[in-house]
């Protein structure tokens, strides 16, 4: 039976293909954390550009400073939050297979929180 002759409506032929509710969350947190990573990127890059002319001794006392160590923080927390988000778009756009799709996605976002949390820990170690 064609299309043409077919009772069948274009919604009924995309029901049950799965639900649309949870895009907007993620674009939605994908662009607020674009946002964050503004000033913070800021920071970082006025803060590397200062390390060239320090001492390990005094980067370290730069980097464990309160302020730069909480702001380096979320630096790392946002860009890594924010690389899992777009990373997971892109894998969903190009990858062709749910199972495919799917363990990439999962082994990408265990990568990232694997680096993020080793980042998190080395500030923190610095800091402390």
């Amino acid at each position: 039976m064609s299309h043409q002759n077919s009772m069948r409506t274009p919604l009924k032929t995309v029901r049950g293909l799965g639900s649309a509710k949870s895009g907007v969350h993620h674009w939605w947190t994908q662009r607020v954390s674009a946002m964050a990573m503004v000033p913070l990127m800021i920071w970082a890059v006025y803060t590397v550009a200062q390390l060239p002319g320090l001492s390990f001794e005094e980067a370290r006392i730069l980097v464990s400073h309160p302020l730069n160590a909480t702001l380096l923080l979320l630096f790392l927390i946002t860009g890594f939050w924010h690389a899992s988000l777009g990373l997971q778009v892109v894998i969903e756009d190009y990858v062709s297979g749910e199972a495919s799709r799917m363990i990439a996605i999962l082994a990408v976002k265990m990568l990232l929180v694997l680096l993020g949390a080793l980042s998190v820990f080395s500030v923190l170690q610095i800091a402390l």
